[in-house]
């Protein structure tokens, strides 16, 4: 009975080990070097854009991402699981977002049978420093938090406090589209990825390669 008693104990204590380590965030540290080495300055306005995946089967959002265009471009992707060795991370901000490594997310992201909803609204460069500076307060984001984490970013920044309180991707992305100004667009499969000019592109169109 006393090993029957122990070994459930060591189990319990086991799945308890695997249930935190689920809901803990992923924290990753790219050095000083690396993330100077990767800055890139793109030359479109500051602009803040939502990328938001749907599933085109079920309808539902799988998952949000926002990236920050002002002083450097940066990607603030809470529980995200795309990455590249070209583009340093530092607790879910991802550096370096080239025209190439952008495409790269959107087509990771936009994968059949999923499709990506891009909306964009272009702030003062002090707004777009204002967002970065709330991403990197918040830190990493706990697993399946994406949304409520970017939520929390924007509303902490003027002119975002009106975004709800969700951890629903398309519920945010609903809350975004009020906003003034957004440009929006629907990047599918069939699109071809962000290095392709693409009509309404709130984007500078990207060179091919």
């Amino acid at each position: 009975m006393y090993r029957l008693l122990t070994g459930l104990r060591v189990v319990a204590a086991l799945f308890a080990l695997s249930f935190l380590l689920a809901c803990t965030a992923d924290h990753k540290w790219a050095s000083d070097a690396e993330v100077a080495r990767a800055r890139y300055v793109d030359p479109n306005p500051p602009s803040i854009t939502l990328f938001t995946s749907i599933n085109t089967r079920t309808k539902s959002g799988a998952h949000a991402g926002l990236l920050i265009n002002g002083s450097e471009r940066v990607l603030y992707d809470p529980a995200g699981s795309w990455g590249h060795p070209s583009a340093p991370e530092r607790e879910d901000r991802i550096y370096g977002m080239t025209p190439t490594m952008l495409s790269f997310y959107v087509d990771y992201q936009g994968n059949a049978p999923f499709e990506v909803i891009q909306q964009t609204i272009y702030v003062t460069p002090e707004i777009a420093e204002r967002v970065k500076q709330a991403a990197i307060s918040y830190g990493s984001a706990n697993k399946a938090e994406c949304t409520k984490a970017i939520g929390a970013v924007l509303r902490s920044v003027p002119g975002f406090e009106s975004l709800p309180t969700t951890w629903f991707p398309k519920a945010m992305s609903r809350g975004f589209a009020t906003l003034p100004g957004v440009v929006s667009r629907t990047i599918t499969s069939q699109s071809g990825d962000l290095r392709r000019s693409l009509p309404g592109s709130p984007l500078t169109a990207l060179p091919q390669g």
